[in-house]
C-alpha cells in the first residue's frame, strides 16, 4: 500500500473483438457475519468529537465491521502517533508510507476527547513507528499520562506494537501505569511471517512475558480463518495460559481489498464457542471468541474484570 496520493492515470482503451469476459460473482459472507449499519443520534456525536479534535481511530481507519455497534453506546479504540504505518502487514487496512513527526499536542487532545465522552473504560492503540527510536513509547507514556490526569476514574487498556522487541520501551510504556498491556500475536507460528511481514511471533511472545514479568494484565488477540488449523490454534492457547495471559480475544479475518491476504475459510460460530470453552479452561481469564470479535471488542465492558485482575497498589 501507497499512502502517497497520486492523481489517476487514464490509459487508452484498446478495442478488440473478443467479448469482455463476465466478472468473478463476489463471494457472499454467511448468514453469521452481519455487522450493525453507522446509525443514531450517539454515533454521529461520537464521529463529531473525533473529527473535531482531530484524531485518527482504529475503527475508521481499519474499516473495522463493528464501528456501528460500538459508536452507538459510546465505544471506540484511538490510534495515536497519527494515521500512516511504517508497515505493510497482509491483513491490515491502514495505510502505509512515512509518517509525519509525532503530534506533540495529541496526548491532551486524547485525554479530553475520552473526559468529554464519560467512559469507564477505553482502549488506544497506535500504528507501527519504527522511524522513531523509540517506537513512540514516550508518546504513549505522555498520552497515559494525560487520560490519567483528566480521566481518574476510568481504566485504560493499551494495545501496542512490538517496539522492534526492545522492552526497555515496553518498560517505559508500563512505568506509566496502564491498566491492560495489549499485544497482538494475530496469528499461528507458521503463518506469522505471511501475515505480519516485518514481524515475528516470537518476538511478540516476548513482549507479552516480558509484560506479563512486570506485572502487567495483559491481553492478546488471533485473527482466524488465515489457514491456520484448529490444533495450531489450541497450542497457541496452550502457551498463553501457560504464560498467565489474562484477556485473549479470538475474531473472524475478513478481507479488507483484493490486495490483501485471500480468506481461507470462515469459521463457524460453533468453533469459535468451543475455542473460548477451551481457553477459558486453560485459565485465561476472559475469552471474546466470534466471527465479529476484533481486539477491542467489548472491552468497555470489562472494567470490573481488569480492575479485579490489577495486582495490589
Amino acid at each position: 500500500m501507497d499512502s502517497s496520493s497520486q492523481p489517476a492515470r487514464h490509459l487508452p482503451v484498446l478495442r478488440n473483438s473478443s467479448p469482455e469476459p463476465e466478472p468473478e460473482p463476489r463471494p457472499r459472507h454467511p448468514a453469521w457475519i452481519k455487522a450493525r449499519l453507522p446509525s443514531g443520534k450517539t454515533f454521529f456525536e461520537v464521529r463529531e468529537l473525533v473529527h473535531g479534535q482531530k484524531l485518527h481511530t482504529v475503527c475508521e481507519s481499519a474499516s473495522c465491521p463493528n464501528i456501528g455497534e460500538c459508536w452507538s453506546r459510546r465505544a471506540l479504540t484511538i490510534m495515536i502517533l497519527g494515521n500512516i504505518c511504517t508497515r505493510s502487514c497482509q491483513f491490515c487496512d491502514v495505510p502505509t508510507g512515512r509518517p509525519l513527526p509525532p503530534d506533540p499536542d495529541e496526548p491532551r487532545r486524547v485525554a479530553l476527547a475520552l473526559k468529554e465522552l464519560g467512559l469507564r473504560h477505553t482502549v488506544i492503540t497506535c500504528v507501527d513507528r519504527d522511524d522513531l527510536k523509540d517506537g513512540g513509547a514516550a508518546h504513549w507514556a505522555e498520552t497515559i499520562a494525560q487520560v490519567r490526569h483528566h480521566c481518574p476514574g476510568m481504566t485504560l487498556e493499551v494495545l501496542t506494537g512490538d517496539f522492534k522487541g526492545n522492552t526497555a520501551d515496553v518498560d517505559t510504556v508500563l512505568a506509566a501505569q496502564p491498566d491492560v498491556f495489549a499485544h497482538n500475536l494475530e496469528t499461528v507460528p507458521r503463518l506469522s511471517r505471511q501475515v505480519r511481514v516485518q514481524a515475528s511471533y516470537p518476538r511478540s511472545y516476548q513482549i507479552l512475558a516480558h509484560a506479563k514479568s512486570r506485572g502487567a494484565v495483559t491481553k492478546t488477540g488471533l485473527m482466524l480463518g488465515l489457514g491456520e488449523e484448529l490444533s495450531e490454534v489450541r497450542e497457541v492457547l496452550r502457551e498463553l495460559g501457560s504464560l498467565g495471559v489474562d484477556i485473549v480475544t479470538l475474531g473472524q479475518y475478513l478481507r479488507p481489498s483484493k490486495s490483501h491476504l485471500p480468506l481461507a475459510r470462515y469459521v463457524t460460530p460453533d468453533e469459535f464457542v468451543q475455542l473460548r470453552d477451551e481457553a477459558l479452561q486453560l485459565g485465561i481469564a476472559h475469552v471474546e471468541s466470534g466471527p465479529l470479535v476484533r481486539s477491542s471488542y467489548h472491552a468497555d465492558g470489562q472494567a470490573d474484570l481488569i480492575r479485579s485482575l490489577r495486582p495490589p497498589a
